[in-house]
């Protein structure tokens, strides 16, 4: 099987990396957010996913962080991200990294149509309500 390459870099790279080299490998959006810096949430969160991964962590990482870019730190953990109602299990692999957690939480609901109501068409005036 291939080994996994992110812009060239093998995953064993990507974690020895600080922030600031991941970020110039990362489009202009994403390299511009963590140019600013964590704030103090994402920092607490990033920190609750080493404790997991480290295994001093039992529960699982909830956050309604949809802002968070995904980092190498991240990588092979299950988080919990908030969806607007519930939560949705998401498992963090290579492929997700530079994108938002947001885009792995879809909030809206794919569109479910029934049948037609009385009076939508000429012929449904005849169909009976039950």
């Amino acid at each position: 099987m291939k080994e996994f390459t992110f812009m060239g870099k093998t995953m064993e790279d990507l974690t020895k990396m600080d922030i600031k080299e991941f970020a110039k490998l990362l489009p202009a959006r994403q390299r511009r957010t963590l140019s600013r810096g964590l704030s103090e949430i994402q920092q607490d969160f990033l920190n609750k996913v080493k404790a997991l991964k480290q295994g001093t962590r039992k529960k699982p990482v909830k956050t309604h962080l949809r802002d968070m870019i995904v980092l190498p730190e991240m990588v092979g953990v299950t988080i919990h991200i908030h969806k607007g109602k519930e939560f949705v299990l998401v498992v963090i692999n290579e492929k997700m990294l530079g994108h938002y957690l947001g885009e792995f939480a879809l909030t809206r609901k794919r569109v479910e149509h029934s049948a037609p109501g009385i009076g939508a068409t000429k012929s449904s005036g005849a169909v009976s309500v039950k």
